[in-house]
């Protein structure tokens, strides 16, 4: 509270890693601006965190596939203390590129890069102003190495992991912490939706508890934190190897897990 607070952003709070960052944020005593599509979702949460912990809750639904989305966060937040953003919201892809519409593109690169370039840079500008606070920007170890049939999806995370590790250089001197979040393969619907067999995966998905612990407790001591150490082994081990042959190797997985 006192390094983040009084106020976090939670973009992509609906469901998943997002509800999961909203609730474990409640927890430790942060008001929360819930951001999502999906109004109902968010007011069902909000309840919730009042109940549970007498969370300040305020709701901005708002879609980040739309050009206008990240200004229209900014705008309504604007009267609001924020010291903390979760650069959450994400769209995941899967197929061959060429057999993909451009319209669904297009919303991957929305929301994946151009949301949280332009949020990190409207609320980044606020952080400075106040000298303190922090961000979390979510990526993927999907985008440490090429991801075939998953190509735009794991491109948009190679993005946002180099965003985040250039912010946390450019940002220190004016006390802002910046973390980016890696995980692996995760427990929550957004795998599911973009066409991933769950019996097809050769791992067991990380629940979304310990991805976002592992997160929270990083920030401010660490700028990329990579939940399991399965995931970490594999993140690194595409280091050691010609960048070709993790591609092939992540296309073959590909293959694998896609319905």
């Amino acid at each position: 509270m006192a390094r983040y607070g009084p106020w976090a952003v939670v973009t992509g709070a609906s469901s998943g890693i997002g509800a999961e960052f909203a609730r474990q944020l409640a927890a430790r005593g942060l008001s929360l601006v819930l951001v999502a599509r999906r109004r109902d979702r968010l007011e069902e949460l909000g309840a919730e965190l009042f109940a549970r912990h007498g969370t300040d809750v305020r709701i901005v639904t708002c879609d980040l596939s739309d050009a206008r989305g990240p200004w229209h966060l900014l705008d309504e937040v604007a009267d609001v203390d924020v010291g903390l953003l979760i650069n959450n919201a994400g769209v995941g892809l899967k197929g061959r590129l060429v057999d993909l519409e451009p319209e669904i593109l297009r919303r991957l690169v929305e929301v994946n890069c151009q949301a949280p370039l332009a949020l990190s840079h409207g609320f980044g500008r606020r952080l400075v102003a106040r000298r303190r606070g922090g961000m979390v920007i979510v990526a993927s170890t999907g985008g440490f190495q090429g991801l075939p049939w998953s190509a735009a999806y794991g491109a948009s995370k190679g993005f946002d992991l180099l965003l985040g590790e250039a912010l946390a250089v450019e940002l220190a001197a004016d006390g802002i912490d910046v973390l980016t979040l890696a995980p692996g393969g995760t427990d929550t619907e957004g795998p599911m939706n973009s066409g991933v067999d769950p019996a097809r995966v050769p791992v067991r998905l990380m629940s979304v508890g310990p991805v976002v612990r592992a997160a929270l407790d990083s920030l401010g001591r660490r700028t990329l934190v990579i939940p399991g150490a399965g995931n970490r082994a594999a993140a690194w081990a595409v280091r050691l190897v010609p960048r070709a042959f993790a591609a092939r190797a992540a296309g073959r997985l590909m293959r694998r897990v896609i319905s």
